[in-house]
């Protein structure tokens, strides 16, 4: 049934905030029908001092789109309100978590309504069931800031800045994936405002195969509007960067891939290698370093340790917290990220550091405030293994018996007339890289989804199997199919074709037929 705009805009309070607007020109009907449902205080629009703030906090200015409001529920009954009106209305949204992902409308809508989550931010322990429930606005600094003061965590992000709802969606990579799995798996509930309005639970026992697809399905179920975590008592952390000089680059691939095979022994251990490239044209290698058991020195380092020329070292033991912040990423870029994986050979990462070098080269740009970072994160087969033992998620990180390897590239620039000639730069190389890989027969097809850029294709890289598996759950959870045409943003099920998962096209299926299981 289709929301009664007519009479909505009968509401004298409906009028006022339709005044308000002015600086918006024509209010659309949808921000209407949100204020006829008795939200008009909350609701933002464009020149608002709330609704600029809001716009300029997406951590990349490229993903800065201007929605024709914004909306900022409290809790969970609200979202579910909203969602139900949006429903019947048929209007467009988006849902904003963090707001960390870099490229536009996937976190925000041009021709609709930004739902903002980042009120509903609070972080609560409940020392009963020692788990902890994490709204999904909240940022990974001030959970970790609330569970350090009561001696616990969780496995969470790695950068204090990045929200918790899209990350955890996505999968979630951290410090203690070799420990506990990825962020998904460390979730023991999440519950979910579905396109109907309906609130429900997903967890291991009830809705049981909501709660699979959820972790690294994305936003094609629900509104997430509530993550109870798994915690653990607090561990004190050995951990911080090194920086190298750039001619350590052979010595770095070879040890990352040493302590990629290493983390099977040692799942203590977490590692980036970086390859920099900073907006005053120096270039550098910045190593983070993690050991969750607070051992400093690991034997696990040892051949990282021993890479001579060290510039700078802030290793010490420390909490989470301060880890996260020494993480943070620079803001005021306009942002690309692009990925893939590739299984751990020592060959494969050197051909991608030296094209990296290649492309800083080749890369001509007006002005010089731009930066590049090239990042090599272990997969290994154990983070997989600890996926399964808390009941399996749909990343299909389990049908491959090697370990591999998560190779990102970050490029960061500030005009927009160099748009084309940096996404076209991370693009090739990612190509480049990829087609070597293929070469010696060492490609992977998983494609990280949090870092995943919107013409790729991560859902497809899960596999088959899991695919169906998102595909059914959406049907069944969203008959209405809100969260595939109403919420555009994001990777969709809808848009996965039947063929998917049969091993056609770059991206999808099997990789080299030796890493399957």
């Amino acid at each position: 049934m289709r929301f009664d705009i007519a009479a909505v805009t009968a509401l004298g309070s409906v009028l006022g905030c339709i005044d308000s607007a002015s600086a918006a020109g024509t209010v659309s009907s949808c921000c209407t029908a949100l204020a006829g449902a008795g939200f008009e205080k909350r609701i933002h629009y464009p020149g608002h001092d709330v609704y600029e703030d809001r716009i300029s906090s997406y951590w990349s200015v490229a993903a800065r789109v201007r929605p024709q409001c914004l909306f900022q529920p409290l809790d969970t009954a609200e979202v579910s309100k909203v969602v139900q009106t949006f429903a019947n209305a048929k209007c467009k949204f988006a849902i904003r978590s963090g707001g960390h992902t870099t490229w536009p409308g996937a976190a925000s809508i041009e021709d609709g309504v930004t739902i903002d989550l980042g009120l509903m931010n609070s972080t609560t322990y409940h020392p009963g069931n020692a788990t902890a429930a994490i709204r999904p606005g909240a940022r990974w600094a001030s959970v970790y800031g609330t569970l350090d003061k009561l001696n616990v965590s969780v496995a969470g992000g790695r950068a204090g800045s990045v929200g918790v709802g899209g990350f955890t969606l996505g999968g979630g990579n951290s410090f203690w994936a070799a420990r506990k799995g990825f962020v998904c798996d460390n979730v023991a509930n999440f519950e979910v405002v579905l396109g109907s309005g309906e609130v429900v639970n997903a967890n291991a026992k009830e809705n049981a195969d909501l709660f699979q697809a959820l972790k690294g399905g994305s936003n094609n179920f629900g509104v997430v509007t509530r993550f109870d975590m798994f915690t653990f008592p607090a561990e004190k952390l050995w951990g911080g960067v090194v920086v190298y000089p750039w001619s350590t680059s052979k010595q770095q691939m070879k040890a990352l891939s040493g302590f990629t095979t290493g983390l099977k022994k040692d799942p203590y251990g977490s590692a980036i290698v970086i390859l920099h490239r900073t907006p005053a044209g120096e270039k550098m290698i910045i190593n983070a370093y993690e050991h969750t058991g607070g051992v400093a020195a690991a034997p696990i380092f040892t051949e990282f340790l021993a890479t001579e020329g060290e510039i700078m070292n802030t290793m010490r033991v420390t909490n989470i917290t301060d880890l996260t912040t020494e993480l943070e990423q620079a803001e005021g870029y306009r942002d690309t990220f692009v990925t893939i994986s590739f299984q751990n050979d020592e060959r494969v990462l050197q051909k991608a550091a030296a094209l990296f070098d290649a492309m800083l080269d080749a890369i001509k740009a007006d002005g010089e405030d731009w930066l590049a970072l090239n990042l090599f994160q272990p997969l290994p087969r154990v983070f997989a293994d600890r996926g399964l033992e808390k009941g399996g998620n749909v990343l299909g990180l389990d049908r491959f018996k090697g370990d591999n390897v998560v190779y990102q590239v970050y490029l960061g620039w500030k005009d927009v007339a160099n748009d084309a000639v940096f996404q076209t730069a991370a693009e090739k190389l990612i190509a480049d890289v990829d087609a070597f890989a293929k070469s010696i027969k060492k490609d992977n097809p998983f494609i990280y989804l949090d870092y995943a850029y919107k013409t790729q294709k991560p859902l497809e890289s899960y596999g088959e199997a899991n695919l169906k598996k998102i595909r059914d759950v959406a049907n069944k959870y969203d008959p209405e199919q809100v969260f595939q045409t109403l919420v555009p943003g994001g990777f969709k099920i809808s848009n996965v074709g039947a063929e998917a998962g049969e091993g056609k096209g770059k991206g999808k299926g099997k990789g080299s037929e030796h890493n399957e299981l």
